[in-house]
């Protein structure tokens, strides 16, 4: 019988790939990003909810307001908790209406070993 597009037909969790069809492990690949998060996201203790979101996800980086009124994150972990990170600051805790998530992927450093908030 044929498999077109090798095994699984090029799709699926077949062998080196995970169950969405990735490579195996980048899901755990360790990555780095920087976020800019834009709305009203001041005030509403939005930092402090990035930090908890982001200790929850194995996190590790900072976030600062901006003098601008948005909010900047840096964070590491591994890439299926980043993404979840900056998934969870599109919403944003209660009381912030955020417009934008700006994200920019980096390369990892390691150089963190807590998530912190900066003044």
């Amino acid at each position: 019988m044929s498999n077109p597009g090798g095994e699984n037909g090029g799709r699926g969790d077949g062998p080196g790939r995970d169950k969405a069809g990735r490579p195996a492990g980048r899901a755990a690949e360790p990555v780095r990003a920087r976020a800019i998060i834009t709305g009203l996201v001041q005030g509403v203790s939005f930092r402090w909810w990035t930090r908890r979101q982001a200790e929850s996800l194995g996190v590790t980086g900072w976030v600062r307001n901006l003098d601008d009124g948005s909010v900047e994150v840096v964070a590491e972990g591994p890439r299926v908790a980043v993404e979840k990170l900056f998934s969870d600051c599109r919403r944003g805790p209660h009381g912030a209406r955020v417009e934008d998530v700006e994200v920019s992927w980096q390369p990892f450093t390691g150089e963190y070993s807590r998530f912190a908030i900066v003044h």
